[in-house]
């Protein structure tokens, strides 16, 4: 939607339309994230995700103030809680100057209290930029601005195939509008296409000719409640260190706009591509992730990170000791179980983890050369949003000649 925003904005002369497969806009990872407005610290120097993350925090704000969307910059502390994690921590901060990140601070343990009273830790980072909103509302109001440039929104359009129209006449492909866009009867005649399906993004490359690599597999991560009464606990944004032998970051303390605190999430393989419960299953879809050998390869070397997620999963209460790590006094009869998104995991076939954004054109056929595919964007894919729509406009712009 942000990128359909900035395309309308800046070519007010294109006749455009989004089309969406549920009924609502952000209804999948977009309403379902974090709500974390993050401000580039993670990345690594010189990749998209940094460069635009730090580019895309900045053009948020502006927005969330232009539009008077209610935000809160809450800021964030990365904690270190032992000495083995310091040194992580000090690469940590050297990558957030590295990428430019505004006003980072590395600060003691004795500093903490000062941010966070119930957390401890022996050194920590100190990010005051981060914050938090509701990214779905965020998603509704690049819609209606979407549609105030006269831009159109079908919802319920789910598309099930891409091809050339001909003309009637001719019987060659269609010059105005040569693509149609199908979808169970319905369908959208147009010029160009672009793709940003999330968890079908795969499925949609390859109804266009592209490769199914990398592939979308997806992994549910469920989150923990704080107890309303213990709430005050959490002032900002409290996360761990990454450990560079896993692929994912680990659990953490997020306040929401409505005063909640989320712990979490733990990484969970679903067993369907929107499978938010473990009851959520698709056979085939369950078949297609467990078939493909990138996956197998990616099981088989985190067999033990994997089970102690599922035992996360069961029994909640196994948590509170990493939770305890940063704030003591977090009790077992202090958590309940949560709300659940599931993230759209691009893997490659050897197993690796596509970490950047990736774009596809399969620009040797008469259709694929018209279809330009969003094929990853992960996190801080809701933060950037606005910087990534600026990146995808200039890509339609050279790629479509528009």
């Amino acid at each position: 939607m942000a990128t359909a925003r900035e395309l309308a904005l800046k070519h007010p002369h294109l006749k455009l339309s989004v089309v969406e497969k549920e009924d609502k806009l952000a209804f999948h990872q977009s309403g379902h994230n974090s709500g974390v407005i993050h401000a580039g610290i993670y990345y690594k120097p010189g990749s998209l995700k940094a460069r635009l993350c730090v580019e895309g925090l900045q053009l948020a704000y502006e927005y969330l103030d232009k539009e008077g969307i209610p935000y809160k910059k809450c800021g964030k502390l990365i904690v270190a809680v032992n000495d083995k994690e310091v040194g992580r921590l000090l690469d940590l901060y050297d990558r957030a100057i590295h990428n430019g990140v505004p006003d980072v601070e590395l600060i003691e343990g004795n500093e903490i209290k000062k941010y966070e009273p119930y957390c401890q830790g022996v050194k920590a980072i100190w990010s005051p930029h981060t914050g938090i909103v509701d990214w779905g509302l965020v998603t509704e109001h690049y819609g209606k601005n979407f549609r105030d440039c006269g831009g159109s929104i079908y919802l319920d359009f789910k598309v099930t195939d891409f091809q050339l129209t001909e003309d009637s006449k001719t019987g060659t492909t269609a010059a105005e509008y040569p693509v149609k866009v199908i979808s169970n009867g319905r369908a959208v005649r147009c010029k160009y296409v672009l793709t940003c399906g999330g968890l079908q993004s795969d499925k949609l490359a390859k109804l266009s000719g592209c490769s199914e690599d990398p592939r979308i597999v997806p992994f549910r991560g469920e989150y923990l409640l704080l107890k309303k009464d213990k709430a005050h606990m959490v002032r900002g944004n409290i996360y761990p260190v990454p450990d560079p032998r896993f692929p994912f970051l680990g659990v953490h303390f997020t306040p929401r706009m409505n005063g909640d605190i989320w712990l979490g999430p733990n990484a969970i393989f679903a067993l369907k591509r929107e499978g938010y419960r473990w009851l959520d299953i698709d056979t085939k879809e369950l078949w297609e992730s467990v078939t493909y050998r990138g996956f197998q390869k990616l099981a088989l070397q985190y067999l033990a990170f994997g089970f102690k997620e599922v035992l996360f999963s069961a029994f909640p209460r196994l948590q509170v000791a990493t939770l305890r790590k940063y704030i003591p006094d977090i009790s077992a009869s202090d958590i309940s179980r949560g709300p659940a998104g599931v993230r759209a995991q691009a893997m490659n076939v050897d197993g690796s983890l596509e970490d950047d954004f990736v774009f596809h054109r399969e620009s040797g056929s008469a259709l694929g050369s018209r279809i330009l595919h969003c094929r990853n964007a992960p996190s801080p894919g809701a933060t950037s949003s606005l910087s990534i729509a600026k990146m995808i406009a200039d890509k339609c712009r050279t790629e479509f000649s528009l």
